[in-house]
């Protein structure tokens, strides 16, 4: 399946738009392991790891979405994030599902 953050994919023409799909995440914010110094070297990989996990994640929850709704792409994928209270950090992705097939040449 596509997820893509542009709005069109090129080689196809979108059938059925099926609707608005979204696939969150949340992490336990950690003061500690965010602050400036914890940012650089190895720690500043590792924080780069979860975060792509975390993006990872809320990408295959929104597909997973599209994929029950019937669609076979993700178009216009886009993602945001929030705090939730003082301890949590959520992580969403966000897009429009349809159904696409090849263009006729």
């Amino acid at each position: 399946m596509f997820a893509v953050t542009i709005d069109s994919l090129p080689g196809y023409d979108v059938k059925e738009v099926v609707g608005e799909v979204v696939g969150t995440t949340a992490r336990k914010q950690n003061v500690f392991m965010e602050g400036i110094r914890e940012l650089s070297g190895a720690r500043g990989r590792q924080m780069s790891q979860v975060l792509k996990k975390c993006r990872e994640d809320a990408i295959a929850r929104m597909v997973e979405d599209a994929y029950r709704r019937g669609a076979n792409a993700v178009v216009g994928v886009r993602f945001d994030h929030r705090a939730i209270g003082t301890e949590w950090t959520e992580l969403c992705a966000y897009g429009t599902a349809v159904f696409i097939v090849p263009t006729r040449s």
